[in-house]
């Protein structure tokens, strides 16, 4: 998997936000409650985004949380990067020294898909997930 599991739980509740926030803010409870994640663990996460500017948090009584930015212009690496890269690229095979100068079997193909993911995380943005066919959708 090349996402633990808080950014994962991150990006599910960003994709949350941005189908139910658009109107008025999303409650943590409604979040926690939908995709089955601990509450005061998604508490945490919800403020860590706001913190790195994905999430606007709206307290009061109708408060909660939607996105800064529409979902056109936030890209995967935004939302999980304050839980970390989206590739942490080490050794493939778990060799603690490998680089292109000493390189394991598997590093150069390896290499080729950390690149490929990298770009991926770094030019998908949540409204091209969201465009996904939402009989399909499982948030």
């Amino acid at each position: 998997m090349f996402l633990n599991s808080t950014a994962q739980n991150a990006l599910r509740a960003v994709l949350y936000v941005a189908e139910h926030g658009v109107e008025v803010p999303v409650r943590v409870d409604d979040i926690a409650a939908a995709l089955a994640i601990p509450r005061n663990y998604l508490s945490k996460t919800m403020h860590t985004l706001t913190r790195a500017g994905v999430l606007r948090s709206v307290r009061g009584r109708h408060g909660g949380f939607q996105l800064i930015d529409a979902p056109e212009s936030i890209v995967l690496a935004r939302v999980v990067g304050p839980f970390q890269q989206a590739v942490e690229r080490g050794c493939l095979l778990g060799r603690a020294a490998c680089s292109d100068a000493h390189p394991c079997h598997a590093h150069h193909r390896w290499a080729q898909v950390a690149s490929d993911v990298e770009t991926f995380f770094g030019r998908t943005t949540i409204a091209d997930l969201l465009k996904r066919d939402p009989a399909a959708r499982t948030t």
